[in-house]
């Protein structure tokens, strides 16, 4: 008998600990991330909660996770809550969009496929948010913002649209074109964010881009690989955003519980951030009061008027997800975490700042919350590309000026690190408190909205000597393009050899063309080509596309 709960009791044990490692798996981190300077890192933006309501002790959870204030964000002992984003409404209430499913459902945390979108409301952006009305089922809600004014809830497999945040909602279905490229990870996890010109560009689980004219209109994909850090990991959960510089993401880890920040001044080529975007243990509160959640899922942000992110918004569990069951002590729930948002700069310096620039001079804003005559420790501020800031280093600071609320801060050049490769400066430093400060600027040198030139994969007629090549290339950015050159290769023999090239004519945003080239190339009817399309424009890095055709 006694063998016999041994032998069971080991069984549990090892089923349990099949499920926690099937949840978890360290990644090594770069050892180049322990020279990181405090600010280099996203992680170092989070700021402890406020203390709102009564600190509580007599409610669901593990012990990591009790006691704790728990109107931060949305729970109750009714529903179990996963993922969203909130919006500020011209009530000026926010109107948090959630999706969660009944804690006494009968699969337990394992009925989120079954999820309801919950319209909350609260007066304040930290909660609590009460559930004010039922948009529809579905899970993994973002809301967003279309141009013409109306709002739409994406759920995993389609959307909601209304001209009101209160409703009434509409179920619709997005159209996706994938333009001759694989989808990566499938179309779910889908992200969004509005460009200058009204349209939408997207990123789904994989990291792949896309982009749509209205939000309404297809969502067309121009990248053929994954825009993630190349490193081992389970990715999904991605969010988009931009602000008044560029284009911010965050990509969650879920399996090794790491998430990693990338920017772009495009939406399309993107820059790695070191270090870690979050990890757990970052949910702390101004008395001191710590939640050590076993993971942190679903990022949104929530935005200022310049786009800046100062809310973070995490999906959290307090245990493994196989083990919150029916009616039991564990569950999920929304929380809100402040962050630490950029100052506002410019950079006044009129030519192109590199290694030879003597001065380098920046305007830092005043803001209602932020003084920078008085708040800032002007010693600590280090002025650069990313790459040499986030480590420490860059240029430092001659001398600063008053210019009325605003101030004149001049760095030597020396010591900058730009080149040709960055499209936005950044300083680091602390106010005299001892907080982080922050800050990116525009280069005066770039150009950050340009045409973005993508092709399909040509189609070929073959003739009784050559054959023609017809290419379809759309723009996908908001201004005009310029003439650019159209080049087809095929793999020949371990060697890239050129079939056709031409030119691509002048397009709108939007625009669509296709280029007929006429080629003197002998290809077989009914063998497998590998085929690489380049287009180089004077404006846009040049592009690629590969594939397979058969003629």
């Amino acid at each position: 008998m006694r063998l016999k709960y041994y032998l069971l009791t080991l069984l549990i044990l090892c089923t349990l600990n099949h499920k926690i490692n099937s949840q978890i798996k360290e990644r090594e981190r770069p050892k180049s991330w322990d020279s990181l300077t405090f600010g280099g890192k996203f992680m170092d933006r989070f700021l402890p909660m406020p203390v709102q309501g009564t600190l509580t002790y007599d409610t669901w959870g593990a012990k990591n996770v009790i006691p704790r204030y728990v109107d931060n964000g949305i729970e109750d002992s009714i529903n179990s809550y996963w993922g969203g984003n909130a919006l500020l409404g011209k009530d000026n209430k926010y109107h948090l969009f959630v999706c969660g499913w009944p804690e006494n459902s009968p699969k337990g945390h394992m009925y989120w496929s079954k999820s309801t979108v919950f319209h909350t409301v609260s007066e304040n952006s930290f909660g609590p948010y009460k559930i004010k009305d039922t948009v529809g089922p579905g899970h993994n809600p973002e809301i967003f913002q279309l141009k013409d004014g109306r709002y739409i809830v994406y759920v995993i497999d389609g959307h909601y649209i209304s001209n009101s945040l209160n409703g009434p909602w509409k179920y619709k279905k997005f159209d996706f074109d994938k333009r001759d490229r694989k989808i990566i990870e499938g179309l779910s996890n889908l992200s969004f964010a509005k460009r200058e010109d009204g349209s939408i560009i997207m990123v789904c689980r994989g990291g792949g881009i896309w982009f749509s004219k209205t939000g309404t209109s297809p969502y067309n994909q121009v990248t053929e690989k994954s825009v993630y850090p190349p490193v081992e990991g389970e990715f999904e959960d991605p969010v988009i955003w931009k602000t008044n510089i560029q284009y911010h993401m965050i990509v969650n880890d879920w399996l090794g519980r790491i998430a990693y920040k990338l920017r772009s001044k495009d939406g399309v080529n993107w820059k790695i951030d070191p270090g870690e975007a979050y990890a757990p243990g970052i949910s702390n509160y101004e008395d001191s009061t710590q939640e050590k959640w076993f993971k942190y899922e679903r990022i949104k942000v929530l935005q200022d008027k310049y786009g800046r992110a100062t809310q973070a918004h995490f999906a959290v569990i307090d245990t493994i997800k196989w083990n919150d069951l029916q009616n039991d002590n564990h569950s999920s729930k929304h929380i809100v975490i402040p962050l630490t948002k950029g100052k506002l700069a410019t950079i006044i310096n009129k030519n192109q700042i590199t290694a030879k620039t003597k001065n380098i001079t920046v305007k830092i804003e005043a803001e209602k919350d932020f003084n920078p005559h008085t708040d800032i420790d002007f010693k600590t501020l280090k002025f650069g590309a990313p790459e040499v800031v986030d480590f420490g280093k860059g240029s430092k600071l001659i001398k600063t000026e008053q210019s009325g609320d605003d101030i004149i801060i001049t760095f030597e050049g020396k010591g900058n690190g730009l080149t040709d490769d960055n499209f936005a400066a950044k300083i680091i430093g602390k106010t005299i408190k001892g907080e982080l400060l922050y800050a990116y600027c525009r280069l005066p040198s770039v150009n950050y909205i340009e045409p973005i030139l993508s092709a399909r994969m040509p189609k070929i007629a073959l003739k009784i000597e050559g054959c023609d090549i017809s290419v379809e290339i759309e723009n996908f950015g908001q201004v005009n393009s310029k003439i650019s050159d159209l080049k087809i290769l095929y793999l020949k023999n371990n060697q890239e050899k050129v079939i056709g090239s031409g030119k691509i004519p002048k397009l709108k945003p939007f625009e669509k063309t296709t280029v007929v080239l006429k080629s003197k190339a002998i290809l077989n009817k009914g063998e497998t080509y590998n085929i690489k399309i380049v287009i180089n424009s004077p404006e846009q890095k040049p592009t690629l596309l590969h594939g397979e055709i058969i003629p």
